[in-house]
């Protein structure tokens, strides 16, 4: 049975808590560095997480707090639904951040400042606009004492940003029967709008994306070995120079065009929308109609490589015995073990491919109970909206829960304005949202979960 509709003020109540807990999570700081190292985390997300706490015990739920080691904590939650026996769906956020410079910034990355209706900060879209939401919405299940048709986790996760190796990916692995019962999730990057002209009414036409597939990551280095030696005499095994030339060579590969099912699906529903067809042979034509998308489709096409730190030598006038240099790459559904062997081809005989990190690629059903209720809960707050799936060039911490057979979808719904370059304020400056955004996410997620 679904959850009654809220009244008028409870409506006004879950859309300014969503509001409220995003500006008041983004004050908090949890700039995640990275790395291993707990000297260098600092006490933003175990502060993030005792704010949350404290929001979801004063509804009456009872969180349950998880830390993988001090200052990586997690928080979960469930609602028990009608059906006990139906499948469980989890609404997940991560509660760190990326780094900010201030002095890259207009305004304070940490203020929550808004300006023309934006709240500025970072976090904002990622992903701490989705926590208030889940936050907000969590607290209205909780003071209506009603039963969502199924079991519905709410989860808080740290370190994200470092790939989930001390939050999504260690529970995973060490408490995997926390998930127990839950089958599919819903999380960030997806669900947002980009406005479409329609063909058949000459009007424009608001699309959701929502993300139901995400291409898989590989973090390492490239370990180059040779000979140490004095800066005046002749070297022909010199490391640096050998991961010179494996760098040149990873960086001048061109990784072919291919387009997987996700990718086709969405050209096919623009096509529908806007009666504009794309050519394989041309898709640059074609992309400026994904919008503020347009960063994260482009990604999308072709498995990536990209060279981010360098490190060798001690002294100018020595010869280094090694250097290595970090590497990011970011493969489509299928293609893990087949770009791994390109790396270590490329790489050549001198140099070692060291991978540090696998964050699988996910590829989601687009076609299923669930995404019905994604689609039919924003047309009841957009009428005349379409919904399309697409592929997401990132990860989010549906990778590990993957792993669990649990199917992931980027469900975060925001009615962005059409000329809103989305995809660059990820990770970017002056990262923002709209405030009207945050009350149409909270509005849609309440629908979702009172029917599916």
């Amino acid at each position: 049975m679904p959850i009654a509709a809220p009244t008028a003020d409870e409506l006004a109540l879950l859309q300014d808590e969503a509001v409220r807990f995003t500006r008041e999570l983004i004050r908090i700081d949890t700039t995640n560095f990275g790395g291993n190292d707990p000297e260098t985390w600092g006490k933003g997300e175990t502060e993030a997480a005792e704010y949350v706490v404290e929001r979801l015990s004063e509804v009456g739920l009872e969180p349950q707090v998880v830390e993988s080691h001090p200052g990586r904590p997690s928080v979960l939650v469930t609602v028990p639904g009608e059906d006990r026996e139906r499948g469980g769906l989890i609404l997940h956020g991560h509660l760190d951040v990326v780094p900010a410079r201030a002095e890259d910034w207009s305004v304070d990355p940490f203020g929550a400042e808004i300006i023309d209706g934006m709240i500025y900060g970072r976090g904002a879209v990622d992903m701490k606009d989705m926590v208030g939401m889940i936050l907000a919405v969590a607290r209205h299940l909780a003071r209506s004492g009603q039963a969502p048709p199924r079991d519905l986790m709410f989860a808080f996760f740290a370190d994200e940003e470092n790939a989930s190796v001390w939050g999504a990916q260690w529970l995973v692995e060490n408490h995997p029967e926390l998930f127990d019962g839950m089958t599919e999730a819903i999380s960030e990057v997806g669900g947002y709008s980009i406005t479409l002209p329609e063909e058949s009414t000459g009007e424009d036409v608001r699309a959701y994306l929502v993300q139901t597939a995400e291409k898989g990551l590989a973090w390492g280095r490239l370990r180059a070995t040779g000979r140490a030696g004095h800066g005046s005499v002749p070297n022909d095994e010199n490391a640096i120079v050998r991961l010179a030339r494996a760098i040149t060579a990873i960086d001048e590969h061109e990784f072919p065009i291919e387009y997987i099912a996700s990718v086709r699906a969405l050209f096919d529903g623009i096509t529908e929308i806007t009666g504009q067809g794309w050519d394989e042979q041309d898709i640059d034509r074609f992309l400026p109609l994904t919008g503020g998308a347009r960063h994260f489709v482009a990604g999308t096409l072709r498995d990536s490589a990209n060279l981010t730190m360098l490190e060798s030598g001690y002294k100018v006038n020595v010869i280094p015995q090694t250097a290595e240099a970090g590497f990011d790459c970011r493969f489509l559904p299928g293609h893990q073990e087949e770009l791994l062997s390109l790396l270590d081809e490329l790489a050549g005989e001198h140099v070692e491919v060291v991978v540090d990190h696998i964050g699988v690629s996910v590829d989601s059903p687009r076609e299923s109970p669930l995404v019905d209720a994604m689609t039919a809960a924003v047309q009841a707050e957009d009428p005349g909206s379409k919904v399309l799936p697409y592929c997401l060039s990132a990860g989010t911490d549906n990778k590990p829960l993957s792993l669990l057979g649990i199917a992931g979808y980027g469900f975060a719904p925001l009615q962005l304005p059409s000329d809103l370059d989305f995809a660059p304020l990820f990770h970017g400056v002056d990262e923002r949202v709209p405030v009207d955004a945050v009350r149409f996410g909270a509005r849609v997620l309440l629908r979702l979960v009172a029917t599916c």
